[in-house]
C-alpha cells in the first residue's frame, strides 16, 4: 500500500477537532485508499458504504432527520459493529447521495462514530464544495463547522520517488540544496534524473505506480493507464447529453494541443463556428473534474494576477503526465527512459510542471506572453506579494530564454528572481536560479496572511 503525504493532513485533522473530511477529486487518485489506511491505523472497525456500487444505500439518507434515524438504517447495511469512538465510517463517492453531505452535520453532531466522505466529480452532480459553483446551480450546501473538505491529485514526483525506493536521505539532501540554491552531489543528480523520467511515464495515478512497483513492466502500467482514460471516457459520456460531445473533442485533443508550437488552445480545432462561451462550461467542467489543469494568460505579470487574467486565453494541461505520456505513444517512453538530449519534450516537461505547481497549493496557474516581450511558460504568485515567472527547458539550450529577460529587465514588474526549470544542475546566475527539473515538487506557496496578528492602539 502507497503512503501519501496528505495522511499527515488527514491525522490532523481527525486528531484536533471532531469534524468529518471530505476527499474530492478526479477518479483513482486515491481518496478511498487513504481512508482505508486512516482506519488502519486509528480505528478498530471500519464500515464502507459505497453508493455506486450499492445504489440502495441511497435511503440510508433519504427522507431522515436526525442522526438516531440515520444510524439505524445504517446498521441494517453493515456486518461490521458500530462501536461507539471505535468505529469510523467512510461514505464513498457521494456524488451519488447529495443528501449525505448535507446530513454528515446529523452524524457529526451525535458524536459516537467518526466520519469521511470522498467523491469524484466526473459526469455526476456533485458540486465543488469550495466554490459552490459548476454548471451554474446551487443544488446541496456545505456543512460548515461539521465537515472539511481536500482536494486530492495524483502523487508528486516526491512521493513517486519514495515509493519507487528514493531512500529519505536523498530527497533530503536535495530538499536542502533547493532550499540552499547549491548543487546537488552529482551522483544524486544523475539518480534523480533517471527517477524523475521513469515518473514521466509511469505517472502519478496510484493504480500505475503500483502496478509498477510490483511488475517493473511498463505494459503492464500501460494497460492501467488505459483503463484509467477508458473511464474517464466513460464519465465524459455520461454527462449532460447537449455538451458531452465537446467535452470529448476537448479531451482528446489536450496531447495534440499541447504539443502544438504555441500549446494555446485554439477553438477552430474544435469547431470554427462556435464561440468561446460556447465551451466555457465544459472546460470549467473538465477543470472541476480534475480531469484537466488549465493554465490562464496574463496580460501583465502584476499583482494580482487574478485581474490580469484572460479567460478565453488558456493551456490546458493533463491530470496526470503519466496518461499524457501514455497518450503520445509512439515509442517516445524509450526515448525518454533513454535520455535523448535532441528531442524536445516541451509538453511533457511542462505538464509535470502544472501538476506539481497544482499539488504544492498553486490551485490557479498562469503564464505570460505577449507579441512584443515573448512568453514565460508560467507566473505564479508565490504567497509574500510577489510574482515569481519560471521557463521549463527540455533541452540543451536552457540559457536561452528571450522572453524571461524581457519581463526581468522591466523596471515597472518589480520582479526580483525568476526560475529556470532544466536537465542541468543547480546554478545562480543574477535573478536567475537555474534548478533540476524535479525540484518543482520542492515549489511551495507561503502564507500570505500572519498566523498571528494584535493590533498596536
Amino acid at each position: 500500500m502507497l503512503t501519501r503525504k496528505i495522511d499527515a493532513a488527514i491525522d490532523a485533522i481527525y486528531d484536533n477537532s471532531k469534524m468529518a473530511l471530505m476527499l474530492t477529486g478526479a477518479r483513482q487518485v486515491g481518496k478511498t485508499n487513504a481512508f482505508r489506511r486512516l482506519a488502519q491505523r486509528k480505528f478498530e472497525h471500519y464500515v464502507e458504504i459505497n453508493f455506486i456500487e450499492n445504489s440502495a444505500a441511497k435511503q440510508i439518507f433519504q427522507g431522515t432527520q436526525s442522526a438516531k434515524d440515520i444510524l439505524l438504517r445504517l446498521s441494517a447495511f453493515t456486518e461490521e459493529p458500530l462501536v461507539p469512538g471505535k468505529t469510523f465510517i467512510l461514505f464513498d463517492e457521494v456524488q451519488c447521495c447529495p443528501e449525505c453531505v448535507t446530513k454528515i452535520k446529523f452524524l457529526v453532531d451525535e458524536g459516537s462514530f467518526r466520519y469521511g466522505l470522498t467523491g469524484s466529480l466526473l459526469g455526476v452532480e456533485l458540486h465543488d464544495l469550495k466554490s459552490k459553483i459548476i454548471q451554474g446551480r446551487e443544488t446541496i450546501s456545505e456543512p460548515v463547522g461539521y465537515m472539511d473538505i481536500i482536494n486530492m491529485y495524483p502523487l508528486d514526483f516526491k512521493e513517486f520517488a519514495l515509493a519507487v525506493g528514493a531512500a529519505p536521505s536523498l530527497i533530503d539532501h536535495v530538499q536542502e540544496c533547493f532550499e540552499k540554491s547549491s548543487p546537488v552531489d552529482l551522483v544524486v543528480h544523475d539518480q534523480m534524473m533517471r527517477i524523475f523520467r521513469l515518473y514521466l511515464i509511469v505517472g502519478g495515478m496510484p493504480a500505475s505506480v503500483w502496478k509498477y512497483i510490483q511488475t517493473n513492466n511498463l505494459q503492464s502500467v500501460g494497460l492501467e493507464q488505459q483503463a484509467i482514460l477508458n473511464l474517464y471516457k466513460m464519465d465524459i459520456s455520461q454527462y449532460d447529453p447537449d455538451n458531452k460531445l465537446y467535452l470529448d473533442e476537448i479531451f482528446e485533443l489536450i496531447p495534440s494541443e499541447l504539443n502544438a508550437k504555441n500549446k494555446r488552445f485554439i477553438l477552430k480545432e474544435l469547431n470554427k463556428n462556435l464561440k468561446f462561451q460556447k465551451y466555457e462550461n465544459s472546460f470549467l467542467w473538465m477543470r472541476n473534474a480534475g480531469v484537466a489543469i488549465p493554465a490562464y494568460n496574463v496580460e501583465e505579470p502584476r499583482i494580482p494576477l487574478l485581474l490580469n487574467k484572460q479567460r478565453n486565453l488558456f493551456k490546458l494541461f493533463q491530470n496526470d503526465v503519466g496518461l499524457l505520456a501514455y497518450q503520445y505513444a509512439d515509442g517516445i517512453q524509450f526515448r525518454i527512459l533513454s535520455g535523448e538530449v535532441n528531442i524536445n519534450f516541451g509538453a511533457i516537461y511542462e505538464n509535470v510542471v502544472a501538476q506539481e505547481l497544482l499539488a504544492q497549493g498553486f490551485e490557479r496557474l498562469y503564464y505570460f506572453n505577449s507579441k512584443k516581450q515573448g512568453e514565460v511558460d508560467f507566473v505564479i504568485e508565490i504567497g509574500d506579494g510577489t510574482v515569481l515567472p519560471i521557463e521549463v527547458k527540455s533541452g540543451k539550450d536552457y540559457e536561452y530564454h528571450h522572453a524571461l529577460a524581457n519581463i526581468l529587465d522591466n523596471e515597472e514588474y518589480n520582479l526580483k528572481r525568476a526560475i529556470v526549470l532544466c536537465n542541468d544542475n543547480v546554478s545562480v546566475e543574477g535573478k536567475k536560479t537555474y534548478l533540476p527539473i524535479y525540484m518543482a515538487t520542492f515549489l511551495r506557496k507561503k502564507q500570505d496572511i500572519p498566523e498571528i496578528y494584535k493590533l498596536d492602539i
